[in-house]
């Protein structure tokens, strides 16, 4: 079993999660607290939760599964932002926050995933 709290993947999707949950989720209107919100919310816990859940599994190919479930999540999370970008709800600066920390994580788990399998 891998600690997943020495995993940089692990740390840099965590502080995605604690600035969507900090600093943009809160800014959104009521009217998508079921929605848009909830959804996003939901995605971007989904990255690190699933680094985690990896962490617990014995073989490479099991780990690999769960960081493809993480990826899948950040491009739900990716897609929520742009939607919430496009209805207002986000500004353009911090748009351009998350998109870097999404694009971070995303090629970290790539990279890990490619490691795991033995890819160059």
């Amino acid at each position: 079993m891998r600690d997943y709290r020495k995993l940089e993947v692990w740390r840099k999707s965590h502080e995605l999660y604690m600035y969507v949950k900090k600093n943009i989720t809160v800014k959104f209107p009521a009217a998508e607290k079921y929605e848009l919100t909830s959804q996003l919310q939901r995605a971007a816990l989904s990255i690190p939760l699933n680094i985690v859940e990896g962490c617990g599994r014995y073989s490479d190919k099991d780990f690999a599964r769960f960081l493809d479930n993480s990826l899948g999540s950040v491009n739900e999370t990716e897609y929520c932002c742009y939607s919430g970008f496009e209805l207002g709800y986000i500004d353009e600066k911090e748009y351009l926050v998350l998109n870097n920390l999404i694009n971070e994580v995303r090629a970290m788990l790539i990279s890990f995933l490619k490691f795991l399998r033995g890819e160059k």
